[in-house]
């Protein structure tokens, strides 16, 4: 199947991929298109996790995509292109490029570490990607605790050696089929103030739970679940030490932007989505009504700003300038505070694309079977992924604007 440029789509506006690997991972995932688009609707009304479609992926090499050559996968290095990946799949479903991204990243985060971390960091980090590359290892990520459960996940030194990993963690999209849980956690030693982690284990592992309970009210097929540990055995080789819980380090922005930026690229795709789907509907009516005419181009218009701050964001990520910085915390908020500015853009302007193409349909697509019903839930998800929540992006970006 081949891939089309969008309508009216320019240079710098997340159009074209800018490595020949990107170009491979978007030829593959092409194919497997169809088939997401097929089966969206019904995975989002029943909440299922569409497992086939993944199992697909992993046949194809999909879920190496961003693994180094040098370990088995495709090489994929460009966020940028990683980030074009996750629009073309959301495009067809929002929930699908979700969970991909979970893989996705995790292969750029760890080739990172595999590269530049410690020597135990880089050892753990080529176990996971070796495997990730040959589609033998599905990885995520868990980060937020489940609060309403006033639970804190912790590692607490085990007899003998080793750690035990007790917590449960909310929201953790692709669960269903993962083989491997990153799991962030405090450390808890007597007389040490507590520190952060990140411990590595098997889905097979004693005490691990991964549960079946995720009803969201948009993003249904991404398989968000909890999952719980309850006294889980953690090698010591088999965790990423990092600093104490509380300490800033503004270095570590740019690993946050690196692990979360290229998820921009979902919501534009639902953007895109929406849009062609509105004017579809417009051009077989044939309304030239001025209203519509007006509503149609500041559609595009502001489709327009996503990609170009999405794109600038991108770009400004990898750039060599940036990444030679001196400073690495200066690189650090340099990368973030152009993220956080993208993503601000996207969260507020995607949702008002989506509605205003409601409203270019009609009460028709006010109907929960309407594709742009799934869409109006689906974007909303934008403003709930960290780095950073709305909140904190205001209060990031206002002190970078203020600072002496």
């Amino acid at each position: 199947m081949s891939r089309q440029t969008e309508d009216h789509c320019l240079t710098g506006e997340l159009c074209e991929p800018t490595t020949e690997q990107g170009t491979d991972l978007l030829d593959l995932l092409s194919a497997h298109i169809p088939r997401i688009t097929a089966e969206s609707a019904d995975n989002d009304r029943d909440g299922t996790f569409p497992a086939d479609v993944f199992e697909a992926l992993r046949k194809d090499g999909v879920l190496g995509g961003t693994v180094p050559k040098e370990l088995g996968g495709l090489g994929v290095d460009s966020l940028y292109d990683v980030a074009l990946a996750l629009q073309m799949v959301a495009k067809a479903d929002a929930s699908t490029a979700l969970a991909l991204h979970m893989q996705l990243s995790r292969g750029l985060t760890l080739t990172h570490e595999w590269l530049h971390g410690s020597p135990s960091a880089r050892s753990l980090a080529e176990r996971l990607l070796r495997p990730m590359g040959s589609s033998d290892a599905v990885v995520c990520t868990t980060v937020k605790d489940a609060v309403a459960h006033r639970i804190v996940s912790k590692l607490t030194p085990a007899p003998g050696g080793g750690w035990v990993l007790t917590g449960r963690k909310m929201l953790a999209s692709m669960a269903p089929i993962a083989t491997v849980f990153v799991i962030s956690a405090q450390t808890d030693v007597e007389g040490r103030p507590p520190g952060q982690a990140a411990a590595v284990i098997s889905r097979d592992t004693e005490g691990l739970t991964v549960l079946d309970n995720w009803d969201g009210l948009g993003m249904r097929a991404s398989g968000s679940v909890d999952i719980v540990m309850d006294n889980c055995f953690v090698a010591d080789e088999d965790i990423f030490f990092r600093g104490l819980v509380g300490e800033h380090d503004d270095a570590m922005l740019a690993g946050q932007t690196v692990s979360s930026i290229t998820m921009l690229g979902i919501y534009i795709g639902v953007a895109q989505a929406a849009r062609d789907i509105a004017i579809g509907t417009v051009r077989k009516r044939g309304n030239d009504q001025a209203g519509t005419r007006t509503l149609v181009a500041e559609i595009d218009a502001r489709l327009h700003s996503l990609r170009a701050a999405a794109g600038s964001a991108l770009s400004l990520a990898e750039a060599p300038a940036t990444g030679t910085l001196a400073d690495p915390g200066e690189r650090g908020r340099r990368m973030m505070t152009s993220f956080q500015s993208a993503k601000l853009v996207v969260n507020r302007t995607a949702p008002e694309i989506v509605g205003d193409c409601l409203t270019l349909v009609g009460g028709a697509s006010f109907a929960a079977g309407h594709p742009l019903s799934r869409l109006l839930r689906d974007v909303r998800a934008g403003s709930f992924m960290h780095p950073f929540t709305y909140a904190d992006a205001v209060d990031f970006l206002s002190a970078q604007a203020l600072a002496p």
